[in-house]
């Protein structure tokens, strides 16, 4: 959801006449959006803040602005700590970022601006999207969950839909312009159509999704255990373009844990939709959140949260360990799990997951399976000579995509590629066999079957002609801006996202 409203502030930028600064520029202006969820990110957004100091000092004009749920949640504060700051925002007022930028500016002093309620839908905002081929649709904001760990819903607001007519129109424009893949997005996916008095609207979007052309992957992110229905399991298997991926958030197989959590399901119900899914779709790549160490948190309520983990067999885990948020209920509950504990179980989660995650990989070698290239998604891919893309199950595969050269006859490359003879592109769709398996990748090291170029592949290209002065659209991932410290940055400064001019 980040990375999605990241766009929409990219996009903002840009229809108000400011340029993505080039690789290495000093930036005119730097946006920060902010997550809350954990506690590190209060940490890092200060620390980074801190460092930009100098660098604004030796670069009169230049603007800062933090917006996102960090910034709904301290507000004041952030212009108490970091006075240095030209523009607070939060996550209701996306759209007046332009515009307190500019009054900024006019008046020279600091501009502080936070709404109680959604004042526009972020879908109704230009967007710069950070890929040609892969797009994120908000089909609702904010939450009516009461989660006693989260403070998302203190600071999204209430669950609001959009009208099915509206998401599947942005649907068709998105793969109008070359699209083939969207990610449905909300808080709570499957409680969509509630606040339109129609509780079973996903499982028919989904179905609406399969019958628009071109589209050729739908997943979405992320249901809630408990508005789980057996006509979304349905939908997903009968519909052809829908992807065979779910990422359902357990955070823990306790039963008396998860009512601490007011997580309204148990263990049973949570595997009984587990079981429903893979008797419908025996391929399906099941991803999960875990939360450990919640206040309370036994040693017996941890194994049986290792005994979910094991029966389950998720194909992976975002693991976490328990960050108490000011604001929540969890954050003042007795029974507070001390650091070291915490720590000690968090290892033996991650073990037991990257076991299970590792064998579920293993398995697949020797598949064939068919791949959406992407762009930045293997860090090594340069070193390796490699590409990288997703599987329709939703796992990473580093293929290789170069002549196989030791045995084509020199000069054959029709021999070494019986698909053609050029490379694939980001947003091409490749076809090959996995040779290898890691935790959290599969590796192709075989020539590929196949290769079919496609419009996102296409509009990949033409970016790639653009001249400097109109960058080829940058990524947009879950970092910090870029900038050109006065002072070498720590060893451990966070990757970068481009800034703005």
């Amino acid at each position: 959801m980040n990375v999605h409203d990241s766009e929409r502030l990219s996009g903002l930028l840009e229809s108000a006449g400011y340029v993505p600064a080039a690789p290495g520029a000093e930036a005119d202006v730097v946006v920060f959006n902010t997550c809350a969820v954990r506690e590190n990110a209060d940490n890092r957004l200060y620390g980074n803040l801190g460092q930009l100091v100098p660098v604004k000092k030796s670069h009169p004009g230049m603007q800062i602005a933090v917006g996102g749920c960090l910034a709904q949640k301290d507000r004041s504060t952030i212009l108490d700590r970091a006075p240095w700051v030209d523009v607070v925002f939060g996550t209701h007022n996306l759209h007046r970022l332009p515009v307190l930028l500019e009054r900024a500016r006019h008046n020279a002093a600091a501009q502080l601006e936070i709404a109680e309620a959604l004042e526009v839908f972020p879908s109704s905002l230009p967007t710069r999207r950070a890929s040609h081929h892969s797009a994120w649709v908000s089909i609702s904001v904010g939450c009516d969950n009461t989660c006693t760990f989260c403070i998302v819903p203190s600071l999204r607001g209430e669950e609001r839909d959009r009208r099915p007519g509206d998401v599947l129109a942005e649907v068709e424009a998105l793969v109008a312009e070359g699209a083939l893949e969207i990610t449905l997005l909300g808080q709570n996916v499957n409680s969509y159509g509630r606040s339109l008095g129609d509780p079973g609207a996903f499982a028919r979007l989904l179905v609406a999704c399969g019958r628009i052309e071109g589209l050729e992957r739908v997943r979405f992110t992320s249901p809630h255990p408990r508005d789980f229905t057996d006509d979304v399991i349905e939908a997903m298997a009968s519909t052809p373009n829908v992807c065979h991926q779910l990422h359902m958030p357990l955070q823990s197989g306790s039963d008396a844990v998860l009512r601490r959590m007011r997580r309204s399901y148990r263990r049973e119900r949570y595997l009984g939709i587990i079981e429903r899914v893979r008797a419908a779709m025996p391929d399906a790549a099941i991803t999960t959140d875990i939360i450990v160490g919640f206040p309370g948190e036994t040693e017996a309520d941890f194994a049986d949260t290792l005994d979910v983990v094991r029966e389950a067999r998720f194909a992976g885990a975002f693991t976490f360990q328990y960050s108490p948020r000011p604001g929540t209920p969890a954050a003042t509950m007795d029974g507070q799990v001390d650091r070291a504990t915490v720590s000690e179980r968090y290892g033996r989660l991650v073990a037991l997951q990257d076991e299970s995650s590792w064998a579920q990989n293993r398995e697949l070698v020797g598949r064939r399976v068919e791949l959406l290239v992407a762009q930045g998604e293997g860090r090594k891919d340069d070193a390796t000579g490699r590409r990288s893309g997703r599987a329709r199950d939703g796992r990473l595969v580093h293929f290789r995509a170069e002549p196989d050269t030791t045995t084509a006859r020199s000069g054959d490359l029709a021999a070494a590629r019986p698909y053609g003879g050029e490379a694939p592109r980001p947003g091409d769709i490749v076809e090959t066999v996995v040779t290898r398996a890691a935790p959290h990748h599969l590796t192709a090291d075989g020539p590929l079957l196949t290769h079919r170029r496609t419009r996102a592949g296409d509009a990949w290209e033409v970016s790639q002609r653009q001249p400097a002065a109109d960058p080829a659209r940058p990524a947009v991932v879950l970092g910090m801006p870029g900038v050109r410290p006065v002072a070498p940055a720590p060893e451990d400064a966070p990757a970068a996202l481009p800034g703005c001019r």
